[in-house]
């Protein structure tokens, strides 16, 4: 039989394509993790102002609690050993909060929190995880990352969240989007670590 019309190895290179896909690094999107969370529930007309930042500070930790356990952030742990490979493990990132006011003509909140990783932190992580594995240091260091840039990156949206509870753009369906983003240190958030590790091979 030839080999157009042997189905094992007609699916045995369909197997190979796809794992050939699958491992390869994605540009761009390896890079973050992001969730949306969107809250239906609409406040009573009588809530007052702690009920209803409560409800948003909530709506927040379920979205930071679902980008924490996503499938996302798993990549983009695996991504950082070529970050520790080409900048000794020295990494920029941010963590984004966003509000999108659905029923409300008021434009997207938006609070950015930036970070760095460096040595250190991978070896206080690895002091701590026991392993040398990058992919599992690299996990934790984000995962301690992205707990404390969305803090930061709420206390600073906070005032114009305050600002939204004047307008009553929170009454009606709130949607808010938690990314992660990481990238080497000295490259800005247009650039993609592909890029940076081709240039590294090439010098």
């Amino acid at each position: 039989m030839g080999f157009r019309t042997n189905p094992d190895r007609i699916l045995d290179n369909i197997d190979r394509a796809r794992s050939r896909e699958s491992d390869a690094p994605r540009s761009g999107t390896d890079r973050q993790a992001t969730v949306r969370e969107l809250d239906s529930v609409v406040p009573d007309v009588d809530a007052t102002n702690p009920e209803r930042m409560k409800r948003l500070f909530r709506i927040v930790e379920q979205a930071y609690t679902k980008v924490a356990q996503s499938q996302e952030l798993g990549p983009l742990a695996a991504r950082f050993q070529a970050v520790g490979d080409i900048h000794h493990h020295h990494a920029h990132g941010d963590v984004s909060v966003a509000f999108a006011w659905l029923d409300s003509e008021r434009h997207d909140d938006i609070g950015l929190s930036p970070f760095e990783i460096t040595a250190d932190a991978v070896a206080d992580a690895k002091k701590e995880t026991r392993t040398s594995r990058p992919d599992v240091n690299a996990m934790k260091v984000l995962r301690h990352e992205l707990r404390e840039g969305v803090r930061g990156a709420y206390r600073k949206i906070e005032p114009r969240l305050r600002d939204a509870l004047r307008e009553r753009a929170d009454m009606g369906h709130v949607a808010v989007t938690v990314t992660v983003d990481l990238r080497p240190a000295g490259l800005g958030p247009g650039k993609d670590l592909l890029a940076s590790a081709a240039e590294a091979e090439e010098d």
